[in-house]
């Protein structure tokens, strides 16, 4: 056991003191835990406490605390104070696992807690004085950069597959050096269990991996390791340069963005990942747009955003960037990306009752009408106003 020099800002905030009082001899454990030793910014604060969860919950409401039920049959009820919610667990030890999911038993014994978590920085815990309980050297495999599962490898992951993924995120976030060996080992022997778990979830790990600071290293590895094929079969070859050219740029941690770099368009990836209608249509855009380069004229820039006006603007803005890691003839750097926000995009300024009013037939012909009229707009440049279009309206509605 060691002590924090100081307690951490996290443990002094009033939801977690609140928490940990009223529940006595219960601990910060996990994220935040790990963060707070790192210098990170800690998000969310989780605490584990030696008492059943029916305990626990009897133990907040007397304090004033409001608790919701989130995963009691795991042990899991959410705190709320100050309105600052902290997720509060009962000490588990697994009596049986499934490879996703485990049937747990309720326990007072710290260690046997800690030894059920996945990597050993993950497995500290941190009572309300300030003293780090560090059973498996978390707080030097944190500072090493070292990813380590708690216990063997094999065992740690036949528990639960999703750790596979969760191994790259967070070596991907905290590793430094050649990652742990014996975890790679059993990680390459561990892919075919990927397949217990659902798409939903293997869509999350990728975009947590994907947001990461720099994720080409790490994607690399997964490509070495027969992971990401297990993962994205229908990217044939991901194309990991391309995503560090992007990361190098500086273009924004935007998951699809990454994704589109590496090939995410590949026929059947969205369907097969269950994205949203918004994410597929964003990713589609992404590879399939006509994208503009950098020696466009103002003119020509005014057709793109006009064609693509249903398009968000940062979804627009995606696009150039990938442009430009692409490795275009000409690099668009920040010319174009700046001209999306410099003005509104160009709006076509007919609607179907201005034809009506001129004397055009309701129905399919006007929508195809309306049509040609906007083709028109654009081939122009987007620069004919209202009266222009009306009397091109005119001349196309002439017998």
């Amino acid at each position: 056991m060691t002590a924090f020099a100081s307690l951490p800002d996290f443990l002094r905030a009033p939801a977690t003191a609140k928490v940990l009082d009223a529940l006595p001899g219960s601990r910060a454990v996990g994220g935040a835990v790990r963060d707070a030793l790192a210098g990170l910014p800690v998000a969310d604060v989780d605490v584990a406490a030696p008492f059943p969860p029916e305990e626990i919950m009897a133990r907040l409401l007397a304090a004033g605390c409001k608790v919701f039920e989130t995963g009691l049959a795991h042990g899991t009820v959410t705190a709320v104070w100050d309105h600052q919610p902290i997720e509060v667990t009962a000490l588990r030890r697994d009596v049986l696992t499934d490879g996703r999911h485990a049937e747990v038993a309720w326990t007072t014994d710290w260690r046997e807690d800690a030894a059920r978590r996945d990597f050993t920085m993950n497995a500290m815990s941190l009572g309300a004085d300030g003293v780090l309980h560090d059973y498996f050297g978390g707080r030097d495999d944190l500072a090493r950069g070292r990813v380590r599962f708690v216990g063997d490898p094999a065992t740690r992951l036949a528990e639960d597959y999703l750790r596979l993924l969760r191994f790259f995120r967070f070596q991907a976030r905290y590793g430094k050096g050649a990652p742990d060996a014996a975890a790679l080992h059993a990680i390459h022997e561990a892919i075919p269990g990927l397949a217990r778990l659902s798409v939903e979830r293997i869509w999350m790990e990728i975009k947590r991996i994907l947001m990461v600071a720099e994720p080409a290293p790490t994607l690399a590895l997964m490509a070495e390791l027969g992971v990401l094929p297990a993962i994205l079969p229908e990217i044939a070859a991901p194309d990991i340069n391309c995503l560090a050219r992007l990361v190098a740029l500086g273009a924004p941690a935007e998951p699809l963005l990454r994704l589109a770099a590496l090939g995410g368009a590949a026929p059947g990836l969205a369907a097969r990942l269950k994205l949203s209608s918004a994410e597929a249509r964003a990713l589609r855009f992404l590879q399939e747009a006509a994208i503009p380069n950098a020696e466009i004229d103002a003119a020509g820039f005014r057709r793109w955003r006009a064609r693509h006006d249903a398009v968000a603007l940062d979804i627009q803005e995606a696009a150039l960037w990938l442009a430009d890691a692409q490795g275009g003839a000409v690099p668009l750097r920040a010319a174009l990306r700046a001209a999306l926000h410099a003005e509104a995009a160009p709006v076509f300024p007919l609607q179907g009752r201005d034809l009506l009013v001129e004397g055009a037939a309701p129905g399919p012909a006007l929508g195809a009408l309306l049509a040609k009229l906007e083709d028109f707009w654009i081939a122009g440049g987007c620069v004919a106003d209202h009266a222009a279009c009306l009397a091109e309206a005119r001349r196309l509605m002439a017998p």
